[in-house]
């Protein structure tokens, strides 16, 4: 077993997925098309303004027919659905500069990694593709436009998950724990990605804005706490009847349990208990239904 810094973080996941080798096997993987690329940019931005709202590009590619862009996302607001489509688009709208010509000169690949899923269980898939072909009334799908936006959820891999991307999902997936057996994957690039995620490979710099990504997750994280208590209010209402002390230790209890589930990601069992209180037996509990 090797220590690793999770792929989770977006400092890591660029650095590596930034590589034009690791890049283009990935994307070859996920949507099937071979990029022709020297370079991977990080932070892309369209040199002009697009739309109202400015956008920037985790990972950018392309080459002469191809577009591809590249998110690493941990699920921390509920527009991300609506947020990506609107990257997608903007990708496409950059490439029309005419008033008399609308054909694209690239096929847009919008390929999205989420790290962690939402607690109203509204992502329940590993891999969900998006199109913009018709659907005639007869059910004939109009091969109209080859662009696609692509969601990867690696916590959710399963057996019928595609296999080429089974294995990037996994990759991705074990190590948010922080370890991973390295013996495990034969795959000569995976060895070198393993390689690149040890602890000790990373730079000073990356270690900083992963911490302050850590940071910004764990403000998030405690704001909860905050809103639970109007959750121990509700149980100390619903309690009157029973008994306003029972009312309190089972609203208590609520807001500990939606606290603990919202730090499942980002500390370890016994820190948790510290922090809510609970024992680590139930922290386990908690982690193991999630």
């Amino acid at each position: 077993m090797v220590k690793v810094i999770p792929l989770k973080y977006g400092p890591i996941f660029k650095q590596i997925f930034g590589q034009v080798e690791v890049f283009k096997a990935f994307v070859k993987d996920v949507v099937g098309v071979d990029l022709d690329i020297d370079q991977v940019q990080m932070e892309y931005e369209y040199p002009e303004g697009i739309g109202f709202v400015k956008t920037r590009y985790d990972l950018f590619a392309e080459d002469v027919g191809k577009c591809v862009i590249v998110e690493i996302q941990q699920v921390k607001e509920g527009d991300f659905f609506d947020r990506f489509l609107y990257y997608h688009l903007i990708s496409l709208a950059e490439q029309v500069k005419s008033y008399d010509a609308y054909w694209f000169d690239r096929v847009v690949y919008t390929i999205v990694v989420l790290t962690s899923v939402p607690q109203d269980k509204s992502v329940n898939f590993s891999v969900a593709v998006s199109s913009m072909n018709p659907v005639t009334e007869t059910g004939q799908t109009l091969e109209s436009y080859p662009h696609r936006l692509v969601f990867l959820v690696p916590r959710l891999v399963n057996e019928q998950t595609p296999p080429l991307i089974r294995e990037w999902l996994e990759l991705i997936k074990d190590s948010l724990d922080k370890e991973m057996d390295e013996t495990a994957y034969t795959r000569p690039l995976f060895q070198e990605i393993i390689q690149a995620m040890r602890a000790t490979t990373a730079s000073p710099e990356t270690l900083l804005e992963m911490k302050d990504e850590r940071a910004w997750e764990l403000v998030q994280a405690w704001t909860w706490e905050e809103g639970m208590e109007h959750g121990i209010e509700q149980g100390i209402e619903q309690g009157i009847e029973q008994g306003i002390a029972q009312g309190l230790e089972q609203g208590k209890l609520l807001a500990k349990l939606e606290i603990t589930r919202h730090l499942l990601d980002v500390l370890d069992d016994e820190t948790i208990s510290l922090k809510t209180g609970l024992t680590v037996e139930q922290v386990r509990e908690l982690r193991e239904a999630s």
